[in-house]
């Protein structure tokens, strides 16, 4: 019963920096983890990054560490990805996902964001 919604996908040049949301509703955030996924056009869906709620530890695809970062806002259930350094190649659908801590996949997801970069 968690629902997820993203926000602040847009247009962005090479080299830019784009802030996404991703607030929930429905349950507490403890014991979940919550996660990005993006999915470019005629793609697979790639994975992001997670966040471990209770914990904090945050992980990253290799294709976007040192570039993105994973925040969380407690008070607002609102997980956050900031992107940096942007290349046109981060061009894709973003979606927010979540699932129990002791679950092996996200089944919770968000309806996503359009994050297009331009060269």
């Amino acid at each position: 019963q968690v629902q997820l919604a993203e926000s602040g996908g847009g247009l962005v040049q090479a080299g830019g920096s784009l802030r996404l949301s991703c607030a929930a509703s429905g349950r507490t955030f403890s014991g979940v983890t919550m996660g990005w996924f993006r999915q470019a056009p005629g793609k697979e869906r790639e994975f992001v990054g997670t966040i471990n709620w209770s914990s904090g530890n945050r992980y990253y695809a290799d294709s976007v560490k040192g570039r993105f970062t994973i925040s969380r806002d407690n008070a607002k259930n609102t997980m956050y990805l900031q992107m940096n350094s942007l290349k046109p190649e981060d061009t894709a659908v973003y979606y927010c996902a979540a699932r129990m801590s002791f679950a092996l996949t996200f089944n919770y997801w968000g309806q996503g964001t359009q994050v297009t970069v331009s060269s």
